[in-house]
């Protein structure tokens, strides 16, 4: 049985959800490798693209669910203030808190 982490989601506010912290952190930490720490940052489109090098075959064999993974770990990273949206449209990403290694 996998371990799990509590994870947020800035769009609902006080709601979380239980994820395999393995994945979680990999992802976490392709993410944060990923993005840039200025705004306006990245679209999502340019940050999926720029994390698949920061992805191992075994967590995410032929990047299988990548996406939906990108997407919980950026909602709960952006309720955590870890990272934010620039105000423009489309959805642009960036650092606010630089990755450190114990992450």
């Amino acid at each position: 049985m996998s371990e799990k982490i509590e994870v947020e989601n800035v769009n609902i506010p006080g709601r979380t959800e239980r994820l395999d912290r393995t994945k979680y952190m990999a992802m976490r930490h392709a993410l944060l490798a990923a993005l840039p720490d200025t705004p306006p940052g990245m679209t999502v489109a340019q940050v999926q693209e720029a994390l698949l090098p920061h992805l191992s075959e075994t967590d995410f064999p032929e990047r299988h669910k990548a996406g939906w993974w990108m997407k919980a770990v950026q909602l709960d990273l952006e309720a955590k203030g870890i990272i934010k949206r620039a105000p423009q449209r489309p959805v642009q990403l960036y650092r606010v808190i630089s990755q450190r290694s114990d992450d």
